[in-house]
Order: structure tokens, then C-alpha cells, then sequence
């Protein structure tokens, strides 16, 4: 379900974010208005993601949802028209990171099995997670070939 996860280091980096709350029966559709509202934003000031979609789970997902939707962005971002989109930086952080391949709504599934390693390794996560999104459904209607980076962040030990 998941790859072996690894321990790594990663750098900071600028990104556009878009703050988002939702039940867990609205997550298909606020992430869908959000992505376009993200994309839409960052037209608007003539840029383009850097890299792939990714989430910042503030808290571990409940019955709801609290998070921010990003993407990289290859310069600094000021706000959006709107008011929605902001500035960011993904921190550097040290993490356990690994891959899983498979439908969204696995994805609760293939976190148990990265925290079970993750406890396995006695190490010391933070209380937010991370999700790249680093092909979709927007690659095709084969699940099978969607690939989703879980990103634990680490205390210092």
C-alpha cells in the first residue's frame, strides 16, 4: 500500500497557499473550488505552479477538515484579488515521508500503515501532516496510478 517511508531534510521554499475547512462529506467539492480558485489566482498575477498540488493538514483530519491547499511557486506570491490566496513557505523540516499509490479514499488506510512505521521507528511526529499530490485523476481513471507523497513532520529529537 505505502512505500518503505524514509527519514529526510527538507528545504524551505516559497508557495501560494489557500486556507480551507470543510466536513469530510464536502472534501470533493472544496477541494475541487479551491484548486480552481488557487489556479485562478495565480493567473491573475501572471504565474504558474512550481511544482505539485499539495495540502498542509493543520491537525490530523477528523469528521472535518482544516487546511491549507498549495503549490510551490518558483517566486514569492502577494495576496490574492479575493482575499483567499496568501504568501506562503513550505519550512524546512526534517520528516518521514513516503509514497502511496491508489485512490483518495485510501488514503485514511495508507496513513495508519505510515504512522504504524512511524511509531515502529519510536520517532516523534508533529500534529500536522503534509499530502502531494504527484499525479491525480487528471493522469487518467486508472487509481492505480495515482501517486499521493504522505509528509510527517519530525520533532527534534
Amino acid at each position: 500500500m505505502i512505500e518503505t517511508p524514509r527519514i529526510e531534510r527538507l528545504a524551505s521554499r516559497p508557495v501560494a497557499l489557500l486556507p480551507v475547512a470543510c466536513t469530510r462529506e464536502e472534501i470533493r467539492q472544496a477541494m475541487g473550488r479551491s484548486v480552481r480558485a488557487l489556479m485562478d489566482a495565480l493567473a491573475a498575477q501572471g504565474t504558474s505552479p512550481d511544482g505539485p498540488l499539495f495540502t498542509h493538514h493543520l491537525r490530523r483530519p477528523t469528521d472535518t477538515f482544516e487546511f491549507h491547499l498549495g503549490v510551490p511557486v518558483g517566486a514569492p506570491v502577494g495576496p490574492g484579488l479575493d482575499g483567499g490566496m496568501r504568501p506562503g513557505e513550505w519550512p524546512a523540516m526534517q520528516v518521514a515521508r513516503t509514497e502511496y499509490r491508489g485512490r483518495y479514499e485510501d488514503l485514511p488506510r495508507a496513513w495508519e500503515a505510515f504512522r504504524q512505521w512511524i511509531d515502529a521507528q519510536a520517532l516523534q511526529p508533529t500534529q500536522d501532516v503534509w499530502e502531494c499530490y504527484l499525479t491525480g485523476p487528471e493522469t487518467g481513471g486508472d487509481p492505480s496510478a495515482w501517486r499521493t507523497e504522505l509528509i510527517q513532520p519530525l520533532r527534534p529529537a
